[in-house]
């Protein structure tokens, strides 16, 4: 009988202490679940801020894009050295670098002066009367007429190779039509005329000769 009540008390203990582990227990458990949802909570947020900066990067591309376009229109610099085609579509001509005359010799100086003959016989000589008739055929050989030449060229295809034609680039059309060619056709009609190579000149009658300079 007493060791039927010792086993009885040890069971009650042992029951008491189970029931100490599982309200220990069910206390981790409700903290557990508490920052669980904290996490969740914390969770949610944080993709709607992340939604948020996404539409916020977005809408700044956007912007980003609206200006540059913006700009290269008022500029009259959209484009990558593309002129206007024949149906007037294109994009506005870029400048190419200066050719580096003081280096250049051989392949590279012919390549650079081919291209600036180009200009002159398709451009100049055609479209600028007296002031091109005055450059000299030994215009090549001069320095000065190759710097000369190829600030004209490229400063005509920024002026005439645009799509668009703003008041400000017919402003600055007008500038280089009045003032800006002449001065460098004068400075290339004194270089080409007082060197001392064969000079070729037209007569009243339409023909060339040729007489040496001393």
């Amino acid at each position: 009988m007493d060791a039927l009540d010792a086993a009885l008390r040890q069971l009650a203990g042992h029951g008491e202490h189970l029931a100490a582990l599982d309200a220990r227990e069910a206390g981790h458990f409700a903290q557990v679940a508490d920052r669980l949802t904290q996490l969740g909570d914390l969770v949610t947020g944080l993709g709607e801020v992340a939604r948020d900066q996404a539409d916020i990067l977005a809408r700044l591309q956007a912007l980003d894009e609206q200006v540059t376009a913006l700009a290269a229109r008022l500029t009259g610099t959209g484009g990558g050295g593309a002129d206007r085609d024949e149906a007037g579509e294109g994009q506005a001509y870029r400048p190419s670098p200066a050719p580096r005359w003081w280096k250049l010799h051989g392949t590279g100086r012919d390549e650079a002066v081919t291209r600036l003959a180009g200009w002159v016989e398709q451009v100049y000589r055609p479209g600028y009367g007296q002031l091109s008739a005055a450059l000299g055929p030994c215009w090549a050989r001069h320095p000065l007429c190759l710097y000369a030449l190829d600030i004209a060229a490229e400063l005509w295809s920024v002026l005439y190779l645009q799509p668009d034609r703003t008041t400000a680039v017919l402003s600055a059309q007008a500038e280089y039509q009045a003032r800006i060619l002449p001065a460098l056709a004068g400075q290339m009609l004194t270089e080409t005329t007082r060197c001392g190579h064969a000079q070729h000149r037209a007569t009243p009658n339409g023909a060339t000769t040729a007489r040496p300079r001393p």
